[in-house]
């Protein structure tokens, strides 16, 4: 394996998750319904949360792990735009005066204020159903049963045992009479965050039919990063600046949310981050060096000021 220095390889994958930014916005830009006709104001707000905005994480790991298969390019970023409509519908409604009631992200206003909440509902259902329609088109993969198993894991990814669900329970958590301890707000995490980053770190293996025992690895890497990304998201809420962010910071105290971050303290769960990468780079010790761009993202995670 080549060793990349710690400079070197922040700098690689700045560039590589640049790049891939580009790429995924330009094909959003293809699979995404023009703002034009009756319908042009829903299109409209579909576009502005998706197009030009975010870390697209998830969907580089989409590309990165489809890269360890020889995957097409093409098919990766059909399904690497599918997961970012899926996380946009999610943070659309996060937003809303129901939920977390924000008016920032992505350091500009979030959809409910750019357009009227019923709108921003629209969009958030209708960014939901046409990331499931990219990922069953035969342009995905010629394969059926590919399409099938990317569907099915996206739908349970992102529903009641999955994204979902860690939304109600964190909802739950805000009212409970007693705080969340460690283990329940690990689960909390897991469903809410890392359930959507495990899939998107293994789809790429579904693309290339790989082994079971490489599709394992990726999703228990995906599993550990989303764990640390976590957390490292809820140490910027503590920590860092809205200008740095993009968007409203230590709101998560205030709402009585539960974290790692107000259940250990602020070093005890930087400490629980790094331990978490560690464990996520120890997953693709099978891999080539090819992976390097996924190792470096897992030092990643928990060094970004964003």
């Amino acid at each position: 394996m080549t060793t990349i220095s710690a400079g070197t390889a922040v700098v690689d994958l700045n560039a590589a998750m640049a790049e891939a930014a580009r790429d995924i916005d330009a094909a959003l830009d293809d699979l995404l319904p023009r703002a034009e006709g009756d319908e042009a104001r829903l299109f409209a707000s579909m576009r502005y949360s998706v197009i030009g905005g975010g870390k697209r994480l998830r969907g580089f790991l989409v590309l990165e792990g489809a890269r360890q298969f020889n995957v097409s390019r093409h098919a990766a970023l059909r399904v690497a735009c599918a997961i970012e409509m899926i996380h946009a519908y999610s943070l659309i409604h996060d937003d809303l005066p129901a939920m977390d009631d924000d008016d920032l992200r992505r350091g500009k206003p979030t959809n409910h204020r750019a357009f009227d909440e019923a709108t921003a509902i629209i969009a958030g259902d209708a960014l939901q159903a046409h990331a499931f329609h990219v990922l069953a088109q035969e342009a995905t993969h010629p394969d059926p049963a590919v399409r099938i198993e990317l569907v099915r894991m996206m739908a349970r990814a992102a529903g009641p045992k999955g994204m979902c669900g860690g939304q109600m329970l964190d909802m739950m958590a805000e009212q409970a009479s007693e705080p969340l301890d460690e283990s329940a707000i690990g689960r909390l995490q897991l469903l809410k965050t890392g359930k959507l980053i495990e899939f998107s770190a293994e789809a790429g293996a579904v693309l290339g039919k790989a082994p079971s025992a490489q599709r394992h690895a990726l999703a228990a890497y995906g599993r550990e990063l989303g764990a640390a990304f976590q957390i490292a998201d809820d140490l910027l809420d503590a920590t860092a600046s809205a200008e740095e962010v993009g968007k409203a910071t230590a709101k998560d105290a205030g709402a009585g949310k539960a974290t790692l971050v107000g259940l250990l303290g602020i070093e005890r769960a930087r400490l629980q981050a790094e331990s978490l990468v560690a464990q996520a780079r120890h997953h693709l010790d099978g891999f080539s060096e090819r992976a390097e761009m996924l190792r470096a993202l897992a030092d990643f995670v928990i060094a970004r000021r964003n």
